[in-house]
C-alpha cells in the first residue's frame, strides 16, 4: 500500500508515540510505501529546526525517535511535475496533493483540518492516522 503523510504526522511521528509512531513504523518495517516529494522532507526539516521545537527538545530533554535522514531512508521521493492549487486556505497542502497524485498512492494521511475537509483527492481517501490504522488493518 502506497501512503503520503502530510508533514504533521512526520513531525509526531519523530517526539510521541500514537498512531503517527505507527503509521511510520510501518514503512520502516516495509508494510506500507511511504512516498514523499523533497518539498514535504524540506518542510519536514525546517520544521524540526524551529526555535519553538529546539527549546522543547532542551527543556524538556525530548529525544527525537527518527531524523530527517532516518524518514528519508525508509520512503520513496519523488518530484512531482503537476502544480496543483486545491487547497486555498492554505496553500502549502498543495504539495501533499502533488505528491500523492505523482506517486499514484492509497492514502494521504493528515490531521490537517484543510486537507481531511477534502474527504478525497482524485479518489485517494484523505484519512486521519486512527482512520487509516483501522482500514490497514483490513
Amino acid at each position: 500500500m502506497r501512503v503520503t503523510v502530510d508533514t504533521n504526522i512526520l513531525v509526531s511521528a519523530t517526539f510521541w508515540c500514537g498512531a503517527s509512531d505507527i503509521i511510520i513504523s510501518q514503512a520502516e518495517s516495509k508494510s506500507i510505501q511511504l512516498i514523499l516529494s523533497e518539498e514535504i522532507i524540506k518542510e519536514y526539516s525546517n520544521v524540526l529546526e524551529y526555535k519553538e521545537i529546539q527549546d522543547k527538545i532542551k527543556d524538556k530533554d525530548i529525544e527525537m525517535k527518527r531524523t530527517v535522514k532516518k524518514i528519508i531512508s525508509i520512503s520513496t521521493i519523488i518530484a512531482p511535475k503537476e502544480k496543483i492549487n486545491i487547497v486555498k486556505d492554505d496553500s502549502d497542502n498543495n504539495k501533499i496533493l502533488e505528491c500523492a497524485k505523482a506517486g499514484n498512492v492509497d492514502y494521504i494521511v493528515s490531521n490537517d483540518k484543510h486537507l481531511l475537509k477534502l474527504g478525497k483527492f482524485e479518489n485517494i481517501p484523505i484519512v486521519t492516522p486512527e482512520e487509516f490504522l483501522k482500514k490497514s488493518e483490513k
